[in-house]
């Protein structure tokens, strides 16, 4: 059992470390600058397709389209990240009774955020795989083996972390169905 002197420097502690997610906002800001120069090149890519939109050949028109999806699934792994870090870390605690803040800390479940930046992050590799396909003339059978090698790669990295996930749950069935309704 903690004396009042060791209680009372357990919650300045415990108070300075919750205070120190006030940091992480510095970085959730750099990723919105970050985000409008990425929309800037957006922009000039979008202007650049349309410029040669009647006059691309259909394959050539299909990889500059992918090229921009890649670029909007790009875009929304940064805000998903972003958003979601700054939701969870920051203004979550924010809210409310300072006391109920830091129980919530310990039920946060960053396993739903893994498997959407997994998700994210195999959507983005399937669109360069797609945009080598559609070019395969031009790449070496080692740089194909190579996509698909790191293909593969997030993919058992995203089943991975889908049956961490499960199975840490396994043994909290309230906790899976909660995410499940979500």
């Amino acid at each position: 059992m903690m004396g009042p002197a060791e209680s009372d420097m357990q919650d300045l502690f415990d108070k300075a470390i919750l205070a120190s997610r006030h940091i992480l906002t510095i970085f959730y800001l750099g990723l919105a600058v970050a985000l409008i120069i990425y929309a800037a090149r957006f922009i000039k890519k979008l202007w650049d397709f349309a410029g040669k939109a009647f006059s691309a050949n259909d394959t050539d028109f299909l990889i500059a389209l992918l090229y921009l999806l890649d670029s909007a699934l790009v875009a929304t792994l940064v805000v998903v990240v972003a958003l979601s870090s700054y939701d969870s870390l920051v203004n979550q605690l924010a809210r409310g009774d300072e006391e109920r803040s830091r129980r919530w800390v310990a039920k946060t479940d960053p396993g739903n955020l893994k498997l959407k930046l997994a998700t994210a992050l195999i959507a983005i590799s399937s669109i360069h795989l797609l945009q080598i396909f559609m070019k395969i003339g031009n790449h070496t059978a080692e740089q194909v083996g190579w996509s698909l090698a790191i293909h593969g790669m997030f993919l058992l990295g995203a089943i991975a972390l889908g049956l961490v996930d499960r199975l840490t749950n396994a043994d909290h069935p309230d906790q899976i169905k909660g995410a499940e309704d979500k």
